[in-house]
């Protein structure tokens, strides 16, 4: 059972983000300082990528670990509340992400995930970042 009204979790998930989220926002900096420069969100790619490097065939998605399932992540518990739906809702996610990424190798591109709590080593998502995009 949730614990708060149908009124606030409707209130509070409105205020989530499925685009220009503080860790896209991020991970965008990173690579930009890095100076590679990208389109973003394309609408002509499934699964409308992150970050697209056009000219590369890269794509990059980053992932909340929440909300894409994230493995062995802590920050990806799935509430007590209303269990069933989020279980349901995080592995319809989590199969889409697949479909995308699939989708996207038959068309020729290369994907790089990103996980929000690869964040906390930024040295080491540079050199990931770095060397997927330079390969």
């Amino acid at each position: 059972m949730d614990t708060v009204t149908i009124e606030r979790r409707s209130a509070i998930m409105r205020l989530v983000r499925s685009k220009d989220t503080g860790v896209e926002l991020k991970v965008r900096s990173l690579v930009y300082g890095m100076g590679y420069r990208y389109r973003l969100h394309s609408k002509d790619l499934p699964g409308k990528p992150d970050l697209v490097f056009a000219g590369r065939k890269k794509v990059i998605f980053v992932n909340g670990c929440f909300w894409h399932g994230h493995k062995l992540c802590k920050r990806a518990r799935i509430p007590d509340a209303n269990r069933e739906y989020w279980v349901a809702k995080i592995a319809r996610n989590a199969q889409r992400d697949q479909e995308h990424l699939i989708a996207l190798r038959t068309l020729g591109w290369r994907s790089l995930v990103i996980w929000e709590c690869e964040l906390r080593d930024a040295a080491a998502l540079l050199v990931k970042m770095k060397e997927f995009l330079d390969e």
